[in-house]
């Protein structure tokens, strides 16, 4: 081979080679496949929100546990009274009774001295004696006997059994009473029986209207 023709060969393959490295260099790129969007996150909550969250829980289980300790001492409340008010009629009843011990005592032994005597002068001895500690035990109690014989009709104290004409006693006054009333300071604990006056005769008090009419 002639030096014409190597140059010639080699100044080709100078040639190709440039081409290819051009051809390399020049080439497209393949697009690469687009990543897959990520899903979105779920928005965090402000701080601020969060606390005042926590504080109104907070405060709701602190009341609920103040209603229940209230609820509590409100039921232990209750029950405290109704044993004090239990022990203070019962401690009522007690002073109540115990005073009446002695005429019921006084009672027997009066019905035990009637079966083994008859004089009736210590019986009516032993009476006198009942009566007078009875007298005696509705005083301590501060209860008073009041009598109606005399006083106008009230019915707020006073229980009309009957009406009776009366020449004698005006029309609404008391003549006769059964049984005396008893009351506690201002209340009344049993009112007077008692018989009231209606007045004269109506036939009698028409007779002496048409006298006094003719006069």
């Amino acid at each position: 081979m002639s030096n014409e023709d190597q140059e010639k060969l080699n100044n080709n393959t100078a040639d190709n080679s440039a081409n290819g490295e051009w051809e390399e260099q020049t080439a497209p790129e393949t697009p690469e496949a687009p990543e897959a969007p990520e899903a979105p996150e779920a928005p965090e909550a402000p701080a601020e929100e969060i606390s005042v969250e926590g504080a109104l829980q907070s405060e709701v289980a602190q009341l609920k546990d103040q209603l229940l300790r209230k609820e509590a001492d409100y039921q232990n409340y209750r029950k405290r009274m109704a044993r004090e008010v239990s022990e203070a009629r019962r401690f009522g009843l007690i002073e109540t009774i115990t005073p009446f011990l002695q005429v019921f005592d006084l009672f027997d032994m009066a019905m035990k001295a009637a079966d083994k005597s008859d004089n009736i002068a210590a019986l009516k001895q032993g009476l006198e004696m009942i009566l007078a500690q009875y007298g005696k035990t509705i005083d301590e109690l501060g209860v008073q006997k009041f009598d109606a014989v005399g006083t106008t009709f009230d019915p707020q104290w006073h229980d009309a059994v009957a009406y009776e004409n009366s020449e004698d006693v005006a029309d609404g006054i008391i003549i006769k009473q059964w049984n005396c009333g008893y009351k506690l300071g201002d209340k009344l604990l049993r009112p007077a029986r008692v018989i009231v006056s209606s007045g004269p005769a109506k036939e009698e008090a028409a007779e002496n209207d048409s006298e006094n009419s003719e006069k």
